[in-house]
């Protein structure tokens, strides 16, 4: 990609990201553009679809807010998981609007995701070999229970009070304990359709 072009992929991913979130999953392509001081044109040529855009904003979040917050490493594994799962969680309150576009245009059904995932598996792992949380717990759980925790954030709550509540309610299950936890089902749901043979 040419200098030029990266700049204007940039700001237009840049600006997408906050019009998203200010203006609503709704905005237009020529707000968008107008944001990132570029034609509508320019925005048309580096993404030929509206879904092609969100992905490259989802995309951005994951490279700039969500992946950073996997890398902590301290001498306590479990506060270094629980420290990730509310950062990741925080984010993702914050970009409501990107995660509800991601889920209608499948942009978790990409690499980006399981790049993420792969991610926070460092984190689990060292929690696994420390013995401070079920040895059973697989990264796919993490990501669920982040989700899961996603739908208890609602306008009525802007200081994110319920949502830390039951984050810190489903931490609590990931904790050893003597009964072991259902097999998760064959179904990659993070995966498109057609990778895991479903119609």
């Amino acid at each position: 990609m040419r200098a030029d072009a990266a700049r204007n992929h940039e700001r237009i991913v840049s600006a997408a990201v906050l019009a998203f979130e200010e203006a609503g999953p709704e905005v237009t392509l020529e707000e968008i553009a107008a944001r990132a001081d570029v034609s509508v044109m320019t925005v048309y040529r580096r993404f030929r679809a509206r879904g092609q855009l969100v992905r490259a904003v989802f995309e951005h979040v994951l490279t700039t807010e969500l992946e950073p917050v996997t890398a902590v490493q301290t001498d306590d594994p479990w506060q270094d998981l629980v420290a990730v799962l509310e950062a990741i969680t925080e984010v993702l309150a914050r970009r409501r609007a990107i995660i509800s576009l991601a889920h209608e245009f499948e942009a978790f059904a990409n690499d980006s995701t399981h790049r993420f995932l792969n991610a926070v598996e460092p984190v689990l792992r060292r929690a696994i070999d420390a013995g401070v949380v079920r040895p059973e717990l697989l990264p796919r759980d993490l990501n669920a229970i982040t989700f899961m925790n996603l739908a208890v954030v609602h306008p009525g709550d802007p200081h994110g009070e319920d949502r830390r509540r039951y984050l810190a309610l489903l931490i609590d299950g990931l904790r050893p304990s003597p009964t072991t936890l259902p097999p998760p089902s064959p179904h990659d749901f993070f995966a498109p359709p057609e990778a895991d043979g479903l119609p």
